[in-house]
């Protein structure tokens, strides 16, 4: 099926045209008698006239053709039907068309070759609407373009695997039944390709004939419903709107790196600066902390004193403690390595209620066993946060970080804390009600007590009595020999002087007594 043929004496004839591009009639070579002498193009054998079922007309091989390209081709109606919408739409665009035009060299043939009528370009329109790949199709173009042809493929399939790949069109028919541009053209809006408004096939041609659009690489994303095509036809305006768009973009992105370089070094300054401050504190506090455990060693030494009964006592009953004995268990294992005793200084309110404990062999303070987080003053925070703060269970642990955290007392390093993991449930629990009650006073027991009774800071006699006297139920007696509070009745002794008359002449102001509670030793 051929649309070209050569007449002997009307020289080139085209089927698709009324006048057979020779001001002739069809009729003039169809169905005439004897045959109109028209041959192939391409092996110059014989041709007839034919018209298909549909209407279209065309020129045919008589039979015994030889080996022709042409005859080979096979091309469908519907191809056939393309490339003449294509010729048509050419010369409604005002160039020159022809179909079927082979290269010189025979290295190509264009279904429809469009020429301005000035000279100045060439194109080969392109039907393309059986299966190609797309190697295929970008050397067809390559070959034509090194003769200084450049082409357009066009298909009306749904989606062509090669859109794109080469300048292409994709064809609709619309409600007249003319062809119209769906696919590869678009333009640039905004930040991106979108969907042009339908342009025929005639329109889109002769924008490509005047140059008003030509094949671009997008380097954007080409926004829905748009196929991401590596290839579509556009503008030059649009290309300049993208370039522009890119170089914003650019200009942005530079601007933002700067930000961010800028901003990196303000967070560098202020992380330098911090950590300097940081620093700074914690010498401060580093020499607090030294000064506030050479504190506690020196009142932990000054409670073991021999005559310092009441905390020696006091020492023997905390290493009974189920959760004393695992602690220092703990702190000798291989986790810590460090020997350690009950401190004889536990009642003193540095240690925020807590146990302290003590290295055994530098009596050095090292870790406070459960410290109350309620009773941590300033003395006490300086102390335990350059120490080891150990708990019986883990629930201590978090109740003691969660209420200091909320109390705001935190180390700038935070506390460094344990707990015990190891230790019997029910021997931490009888334990810990023991270490987190409020002791109560230890009361005399002495069979003869030497009772002194604290009266405004001063220290008056005093002695056992069957009943309260009236200074008993204001004030508070000692025993001097254990240092403990006599709870029993007891009443104030009067000091020996002279006769009942002098002394009343003399006042009733009694002298307090010169020794003080542990100064002296009695037992």
């Amino acid at each position: 099926m051929a649309f070209r043929a050569v007449h002997a004496k009307w020289g080139t004839v085209f089927a698709h045209l009324p006048d057979l591009g020779c001001e002739q009639s069809w009729e003039a070579v169809w169905k005439v008698k004897p045959p109109a002498p028209i041959a192939c193009a391409e092996c110059r054998h014989p041709m007839y006239a034919k018209t298909s079922h549909s209407g279209l007309r065309f020129f045919a091989h008589a039979p015994h053709a030889p080996d022709c390209e042409i005859a080979r081709q096979g091309e469908s109606e519907a191809h056939h039907l393309l490339k003449l919408e294509l010729a048509s739409a050419a010369r409604d665009a005002g160039a020159h068309a022809e179909m079927e035009v082979r290269a010189p060299d025979g290295s190509w043939r264009a279904d429809v070759l469009a020429t301005d009528p000035g000279g100045e370009w060439t194109m080969a329109l392109e039907a393309q609407l059986s299966p190609i790949t797309a190697a295929d199709i970008t050397a067809r173009t390559v070959r034509m373009r090194e003769h200084g042809v450049t082409s357009c493929w066009f298909s009306d399939r749904p989606r062509p695997p090669w859109l794109g790949t080469v300048p292409s069109i994709r064809l609709a028919a619309d409600a007249d039944g003319g062809l119209t541009v769906v696919e590869g053209l678009a333009r640039f809006t905004g930040s991106g390709w979108q969907v042009p408004p339908q342009a025929s096939l005639t329109d889109f041609l002769r924008w490509v004939f005047a140059g008003k659009v030509l094949p671009h690489a997008p380097l954007t994303t080409l926004r829905y419903p748009l196929r991401q095509l590596p290839q579509v036809w556009t503008a030059p305006q649009y290309v300049i709107a993208e370039d522009a768009y890119l170089a914003e973009e650019e200009k942005r992105k530079r601007y933002q790196q700067e930000r961010e370089r800028l901003q990196q070094e303000r967070q560098a300054d202020y992380r330098k600066k911090r950590d300097k401050e940081l620093a700074q504190k914690r010498a401060r506090n580093a020499e607090s902390r030294a000064r506030a455990i050479a504190n506690a060693t020196i009142v932990e030494e000054r409670a073991r004193q021999p005559h310092r009964r009441a905390e020696s006592k006091l020492h023997d009953e905390l290493m009974e403690r189920a959760d004393v004995q695992g602690a220092v268990a703990f702190l000798a294992s291989d986790a810590y390595n460090i020997p350690v005793t009950a401190g004889w200084s536990s009642s003193e309110g540095h240690w925020a209620g807590g146990v302290p404990l003590i290295r055994t062999d530098e009596r050095v303070p090292t870790a406070v066993l459960d410290p109350e987080p309620g009773q941590l003053t300033g003395d006490s925070f300086r102390l335990l946060a350059g120490l080891l703060l150990l708990f019986s269970t883990k629930a201590r642990k978090e109740r003691f970080e969660r209420n200091t955290r909320r109390r705001r007392k935190v180390p700038i390093d935070g506390w460094h804390t344990d707990f015990l993991a190891d230790l019997p449930a029910q021997a931490l629990a009888l334990s810990g009600a023991r270490a987190h009650r409020r002791r109560k006073p230890e009361e005399c027991t002495c069979p003869q007590p030497q009772l002194v009774a604290k009266i405004s800071r001063a220290e008056y006699p005093a002695e056992p009595a069957e009943e309260m006297g009236p200074a008993a139920g204001l004030y508070t007696a000692v025993c001097r020999s254990c240092g403990r509070s006599y709870a029993r009745p007891w009443r104030r002794v009067l000091a020996k002087g002279p006769e009942p008359e002098e002394a009343n002449r003399a006042g009733s102001v009694i002298p307090p007594c010169v020794p003080a509670i542990g100064e002296g030793s009695a037992s």
